[in-house]
Formats: structure tokens, C-alpha cells, sequence
């Protein structure tokens, strides 16, 4: 989540299928790779998993509530999920699944409305366009902050993750804060590896060039704000 990087799934699953392992995929945002032949290579093997797990409200802009799960499996699936009562109507031997055998609430609205309409307007290719345009403005983010001195990325930016160190825990939290009152864009901080580093997630539809450009200039002038009242 932190760096957008991929594991090698040809090996992990190998190697999970010599000691009878299940394997599951966490792809939050990393398994709509996929879907944009310039990353597919870096889901390569993802189909021999057990099952997947991703979000729709990053790459899709849908409501945090449209994610998605998905199983080789349908009679374990149904086993983790299913339950029965003596007044559910139709719940007899040999009787076909139903939608609510496959989740965990037995009633709730149309959550696949939302990413079903997203999808179908943007179509394959519009989904395709949006992935390889977010990895590129990460791209382009992360060329722009190394040119400061005190700035360094710090991941290999392979999808929309950039990770931005600024300088000590206390320098970039308050770089954090500072960019957000800005009011120019909203971006977080992180702790990886023990390190606390600014996370820049390119996941708007709306976003351009010029707003990645806008928002390097808010860090660098965040930084530039807060050093002047930080010990170093």
C-alpha cells in the first residue's frame, strides 16, 4: 500500500502450492495493474491465486463501500459465508446458491451499482487510459521533488504510490499539515520501514500535469515553511 511495488506471484505461488498454502491477493489498488497492458507484467502469475481482494474507490473514484472480493472456490466461499435458519425460505439439500450465500450481510443496497456504472462508461480501454495516466503523473511527481535539494523519493514508482522524504518525523508532519491548509491538493503522511515519509496517492480522475506540478510546489514550499521553526 505504502509503495505500490508487486511480489513475484509466479514464485509466491509456487511455493505455496508445495506446502498445500492458500493464497490470497491483496490488490487494493495493485490488481487494476491488470487492466493497462504498459503494468500488466507486474500482476503476472495472479491468476493462479485462490483469491483476490481489490478497492474500487482509488482508481475508479466510486464510494469506499464498492470494493471487491473474489474466489477460485465457490464451495469454500459459501462455507465461509453462508447462513442458515429452519425459516429461510429455499435453504434445502441440493439447492442452488444464492447472492446471499456469498457475503456477509443478508440484505444491503446496490454497492455494485456505482463501480458497474463507472466501468461501463469508461469501458476497457477508459479504465486502461486512467491507470497508465495516474502512474504516469506519479511518474512525473516524483522527477520533480528529487530536483529539491533535502527531497528525496525513496520508492521505485512503478504504479501511483510516491513516497517523499522531507526530513525527521517532526519536519514531515509538519510538512503534512502545512500542505493540506495549503488547500492546493490533500495528501497524507506514512511510517514505512520506521520512517516517516509524506505519501502522494494519484487516484482523482480530474488530476493533471499542472496539478502535480501545483502540489510539488506546495511541498516544496511547506518544507521551506516549516524549517523555519524546526530543530534540527
Amino acid at each position: 500500500m505504502n509503495t505500490g511495488a508487486c511480489d513475484d506471484l509466479d514464485a509466491v505461488t509456487s511455493a505455496a502450492r508445495e506446502v498445500g498454502a492458500w493464497v490470497h491477493v491483496d490488490g487494493a489498488f495493485g490488481l487494476w495493474a491488470a487492466a493497462d497492458p504498459t503494468t500488466r507484467h507486474l500482476v503476472a502469475g495472479i491468476e493462479a491465486a485462490d483469491s483476490w481482494a481489490c478497492d474500487g474507490h482509488k482508481w475508479l473514484n466510486v464510494p469506499y463501500d464498492s470494493g471487491f472480493v473474489f474466489c477460485a472456490h465457490p464451495d469454500i466461499h459459501v462455507n465461509a459465508m453462508e447462513y442458515t435458519a429452519p425459516y429461510l425460505t429455499g435453504q434445502v439439500a441440493g439447492r442452488a446458491f444464492g447472492g446471499g450465500d456469498f457475503v456477509p450481510e443478508s440484505s444491503r443496497r446496490a454497492h455494485g451499482f456505482a463501480a458497474w456504472a463507472a466501468l461501463r462508461a469508461l469501458g476497457r480501454s477508459g479504465v486502461a487510459d486512467l491507470i497508465d495516466r495516474f502512474c504516469a503523473l506519479a511518474r512525473h511527481a516524483a522527477l520533480l521533488l528529487d530536483r529539491f535539494e533535502g527531497v528525496q523519493v525513496v520508492n521505485e514508482v512503478v504504479l501511483n504510490q510516491v513516497l517523499v522524504r522531507v526530513g525527521d518525523a517532526e519536519l514531515t508532519n509538519s510538512v503534512e499539515r502545512l500542505v493540506q491548509s495549503d488547500g492546493v491538493s490533500w495528501l497524507g503522511a506514512t511510517t514505512c520501514r520506521g520512517e516517516r515519509l509524506l505519501r502522494i496517492s494519484v487516484s482523482n480522475w480530474s488530476t493533471t500535469e499542472r496539478d502535480v506540478e501545483l502540489t510539488v510546489d506546495a511541498i516544496a514550499r511547506a518544507r521551506a515553511a516549516a524549517l523555519g521553526g524546526h530543530s534540527a
